[in-house]
């Protein structure tokens, strides 16, 4: 009954997966678009140009009235009724320095919007191939479920002979019952990766989908590293090198404090007691350069030459750990096409041609049923080792196209 139970829940399932939505990998990234992280930062870089349209704004003008120089009376006959407005006007090398420092805020939130970017599409296409090489391990599976099904039945015919052990055919049982657990983890697997992937794609986590199973390796072992290319395609040394230019623009920004600002200030004075009405015009200038008030800047300026030396040793560092790491990463992949190829090409013949020595074997009543189960086990074993080697192969190019950002 319990078998019976799992062939159902196995076409439930199948039945499932066959009426759902076919996305190829190409598909899953072009939908990362949507996900919450980088709409974030899309606000947020538009908050930031938003704030630069303000940044050339005045100070707000001032306007007083009151008693001015009237004396102590209840009937003056001196002093005046004064309205007096207030202007200040920053000037215009300052406000934009102020504008550009602003608008180069949101250049870095760009660039980590791309690294972001490039860590998200990183972990689709891990997800994806982790995906695409578990489907190949339930059809590697089921392989082998036909021929321990087979040899059962094979089994079952000669026990009624007498050609067959009881103890033979229940160890076959169970090694396929056991392969009831090892497809219900990779099934299991296979929704892990399918919520991880519609929770990138900012879907429901319980939409079902299929994948393209054709996989591509790429001879990235090959390559020699490009500084160069590195340095024009990683979203983190050119968020250094934006942030470089911002302290660039804080330099101008701190340099123009050096500039005046200007003011203008003008009254009308209503006078008491038939005195004539005076008025007000008058000019101000700030001196911003005498040595209490540009002492402040200049340490500023100081302090961001030491900042932008900082940002160049951490471009260098950036750099150097990326080649560190992308010579390993080729070191790892020739090393897992090695492991993979012989695999390939002599572990699994090896093992087929044992398996199907034992067959023959036992069909020739000189072997025992025993040899030929410790052949497809051994068989499958070999062939989900492979697989393994498969995955961690792509795990490491995915690895290798994320140091590039080559998507």
């Amino acid at each position: 009954m319990k078998k019976y139970q799992i062939i159902l829940t196995g076409l439930l399932c199948a039945a499932t997966f066959a009426n759902a939505q076919r996305l190829p990998l190409d598909s899953v990234l072009a939908r990362m678009a949507a996900n919450p992280a980088l709409l974030a930062y899309d606000a947020k870089g538009s908050a930031q140009d938003a704030y630069a349209t303000g940044a050339k704004s005045l100070d707000a003008p001032k306007i007083s009235a009151g008693q001015y120089q009237v004396p102590y009376q209840v009937n003056p006959n001196g002093g005046s009724f004064m309205i007096q407005a207030e202007q200040m006007f920053t000037n215009p090398a300052k406000l934009k320095a102020k504008e550009d420092y602003l608008k180069g805020l949101s250049n870095i939130t760009k660039e980590d919007r791309n690294y972001l970017k490039n860590q998200l599409l990183a972990q689709a296409r891990q997800y994806y191939y982790e995906r695409v090489v578990l489907e190949q391990k339930l059809v590697q599976l089921q392989n082998t479920q036909n021929l321990l099904e087979y040899m059962l039945k094979d089994a079952n015919i000669r026990l009624t002979y007498g050609k067959e052990k009881l103890p033979n055919i229940y160890k076959a049982k169970a090694d396929l019952f056991e392969l009831d657990n090892t497809r219900d983890q990779l099934n299991n697997e296979i929704s892990q990766r399918n919520i991880m992937l519609n929770t990138l794609m900012n879907r429901s986590q319980q939409t079902t989908f299929t994948v393209d199973t054709t996989l591509v390796l790429k001879d990235y072992e090959t390559n020699i590293t490009d500084t160069a290319i590195l340095t024009n395609q990683r979203s983190d040394i050119k968020g250094i090198n934006r942030n470089i230019e911002l302290q660039q623009l804080n330099s101008q920004m701190e340099y123009a404090r050096r500039k005046p600002d200007f003011g203008v200030q003008a009254a009308h004075m209503q006078s008491y007691g038939g005195m004539a009405n005076q008025y007000v015009l008058m000019g101000s200038v700030t001196i911003p350069i005498v040595p209490w008030a540009s002492k402040e800047y200049k340490a500023n300026l100081k302090g961001i030459r030491y900042e932008v030396e900082e940002l160049q040793q951490k471009k260098r560092d950036i750099l150097n750990q990326a080649q560190g790491r992308l010579a390993g990463l080729r070191t790892d992949m020739s090393s897992k096409k090695r492991q993979l190829r012989n695999y390939n090409q002599n572990i699994i013949p090896a093992l087929q041609n044992t398996y199907k020595t034992a067959l023959l074997a036992y069909e020739q009543n000189t072997g025992d049923l025993p040899s030929v189960l410790d052949g497809i086990k051994s068989l499958q074993t070999a062939r989900m080792a492979a697989l393994d080697r498969l995955q961690e192969l792509l795990t490491l190019q995915v690895a290798y196209e994320r140091e590039y950002e080559k998507y």
